[in-house]
C-alpha cells in the first residue's frame, strides 16, 4: 500500500481545516489533499494566486494532536512536479519520529470523551455518542475537532458530558459551519462565543439554545397530544420559548463590549426543549421574529397566495410576551438570527461518514422533506438518499435558515452563507433566497453489522 495517498477536501477539512489562516484564502488556492498512512501527516497542493505557480504544505500532528505546518516545498510552474515533490516530502517526514512534529508551544490534547463526571450525571446523548458503533463516525469527527477547539470558559468537557450536552454540541456545529464558510476565530474574548473573521465580513456569533423547563431536576415540559392543543402549542407556546432564549441574550448587550462595537452580531439558535424539537418547531420561529402570521391559501383560480398579518403578542396559559423580536428595543443591534433544523448528531454522523471517519462498516440512509421549487406548491417534497452513494454530498451549511433583521444597524452581508436559505421581510412579505436543495427535515437510519444480522 502506498504510504501517501490522495484524500478528499472533506476529509482534509475534518482533520485539519480549522488550522487555516485568513490570508490563506487570499494568497493561495488549494488543489489537492494528501494523507500519510501513519495518520500523523497531511499535505495540500496549492497554487500561488499572485505568481501562478504551484507548491506544497506539509502538516504534522503536534503535542495537542492538531495538524500544523511543519514544512513547505519549492514552487514549480508544473503542478504535477509540485505534487510529486509534496508527496516525497510527506513520505520523508513519515520516516521521522512523531516527536519531530512537535512545536514546543502546547500541552497535551483535550479529551472530550474520557468521563470526568459521575456516571449518574452522564448525558444519554453523550453516552450514545461515546459508546456505540453506529455513532463512531460522529465521535471520530468530534475527536478531530477537539484538538482545535479552545475551551474559553474552562468547563466545556464537563458540560459536554452532562446536562450541558445540547448547548455544547450546538457550539461544535457552529464551529464546523463557520470553519466551512471560510471564517477563522479569535478566541481571546469569552463573549460572544465566536469572533469570526472573514474575507467578506467579520461577524460575532452567539450560540443560543431553547432549553427544557425544569422544576428542580425534573423536566416538566410535554408535547400536547390533542390536535387543537398542538396547534395552540406551536402558534403560542413555541414563540414564547424562542422569545425567552433570545431576549435573555439580548439583555447581555454584547454590542457595548469594546471588541464588538460596530460589527454585526448574529444569534444562532437551536431548539432542545423536548427530544427532537428542532425537527418540527422551526416554522414557529419567523412569526415571532417578524411579528407576523403567515398563511398560504389557494385562490379561485388555483393559484397559491401567501398572506401575512401583524401580530403583537403570544399568549399561553398565564404567560404572555410581545411578538416581533426584531422590533424590540436594542434589537437593531442584532443583524440576523440563524437556525438549522437538521443540525443534529446524525448530521455529524453523515458528514463524518463522507470524510471516511469512524467504523467503515456503518451504513446510513437519510430521508425527510425538502423545499418544493413549484411556486404553486403548498407542501414540500419527500426525499430519500443513500449516504454511501458516490453522488451523495452534504455540507454543514445545508438546511441553514438565516432570518435577516429588517432594522439591523449593521446588516449581514448578502454574500455570506450562499448555500443557506435567506429570509427577508419586504413590506408585508417574507421573501426567500432559496438554494437548489434545501431540506426542512432529515432523519437518518443507521445500520451496523450487529443490527444487520438482527434484521433491523
Amino acid at each position: 500500500m502506498a504510504s501517501v495517498f490522495e484524500i478528499s477536501k472533506l476529509r482534509f477539512d475534518a482533520l485539519a481545516g480549522y488550522v487555516r489562516k485568513l490570508g490563506t484564502f487570499v494568497l493561495s488556492e488549494e488543489l489537492a489533499w494528501y494523507e500519510h498512512s501513519g495518520g500523523l501527516l497531511l499535505g495540500t497542493l496549492i497554487r500561488d494566486t499572485e505568481d501562478d505557480d504551484f507548491g506544497g504544505i506539509v502538516l504534522g500532528r503536534d503535542e495537542r494532536l492538531a495538524f500544523r505546518c511543519v514544512d513547505t516545498t519549492g514552487f514549480s510552474e508544473n503542478p504535477e512536479i509540485a505534487a510529486s515533490q509534496l508527496i516525497e516530502a510527506i513520505d520523508n517526514w513519515g520516516r521521522r519520529s512523531k516527536e519531530d512534529l512537535y512545536q514546543g508551544d502546547g500541552g497535551g490534547a483535550v479529551d472530550f470523551f474520557s468521563p470526568i463526571v459521575p456516571s449518574v450525571k452522564l448525558s444519554h446523548a453523550f453516552t450514545r455518542l461515546a459508546g456505540t458503533e453506529g455513532f463512531s463516525p460522529a465521535r471520530a469527527l468530534i475527536e478531530a475537532m477537539m484538538h482545535y477547539y479552545d475551551d474559553v470558559d474552562g468547563n466545556f468537557v464537563d458540560q459536554f458530558q452532562s446536562g450541558g450536552f445540547d448547548a455544547r454540541f450546538w457550539e461544535l456545529y457552529l464551529f464546523a459551519l463557520l470553519t466551512e464558510q471560510g471564517f477563522v476565530f479569535d478566541r481571546t474574548y469569552p463573549a460572544p462565543d465566536f469572533l469570526s473573521e472573514g474575507l467578506i465580513q467579520t461577524i460575532f456569533v452567539e450560540a443560543v439554545t431553547v432549553n427544557p423547563t425544569r422544576v428542580g431536576n425534573l423536566v416538566v415540559e410535554r408535547m400536547p397530544l390533542e390536535k387543537s392543543e398542538i396547534r395552540e402549542y406551536l402558534q403560542q407556546y413555541m414563540p414564547i420559548k424562542w422569545g425567552s432564549a433570545l431576549t435573555s441574550k439580548l439583555a447581555k448587550q454584547y454590542w457595548n463590549l469594546p471588541h464588538v462595537q460596530d460589527r454585526p452580531i448574529v444569534f444562532a439558535i437551536q431548539d432542545f426543549h423536548i427530544p427532537r424539537a428542532m425537527t418540527f418547531t422551526g416554522t414557529t420561529l419567523p412569526p415571532y421574529l417578524y411579528g407576523r402570521e403567515f398563511q398560504a391559501l389557494y385562490d379561485s383560480a388555483g393559484k397559491l397566495n401567501v398572506t401575512s398579518r401583524r401580530i403583537f403578542e403570544h399568549k399561553w396559559k398565564d404567560k404572555r410576551i410581545e411578538s416581533g423580536f426584531f422590533y424590540l428595543p436594542n434589537s437593531e443591534m442584532i443583524s440576523a438570527v440563524i437556525q438549522n433544523p437538521i443540525a443534529t448528531l446524525s448530521k455529524f454522523n453523515r458528514m463524518a461518514r463522507l470524510a471516511k471517519l469512524g467504523s467503515p462498516t456503518v451504513r446510513m440512509r437519510r430521508f425527510g422533506t425538502v423545499y418544493n421549487p413549484d411556486p404553486n406548491a403548498a407542501v414540500p417534497l419527500d426525499y430519500e438518499q443513500d449516504i454511501d452513494d458516490p453522488a451523495y454530498s452534504e455540507t454543514w451549511c445545508e438546511g441553514l435558515n438565516i432570518y435577516h433583521n429588517p432594522n439591523a444597524r449593521y446588516p449581514l452581508d448578502d454574500r455570506l452563507f450562499p448555500e443557506a436559505m435567506h429570509h427577508r421581510l419586504e413590506g408585508e412579505d417574507l421573501v426567500h433566497s432559496i438554494p437548489d436543495f434545501h431540506p426542512y427535515s432529515a432523519q437518518t437510519i443507521i445500520l451496523t453489522p450487529k443490527r444487520l444480522r438482527e434484521g433491523a
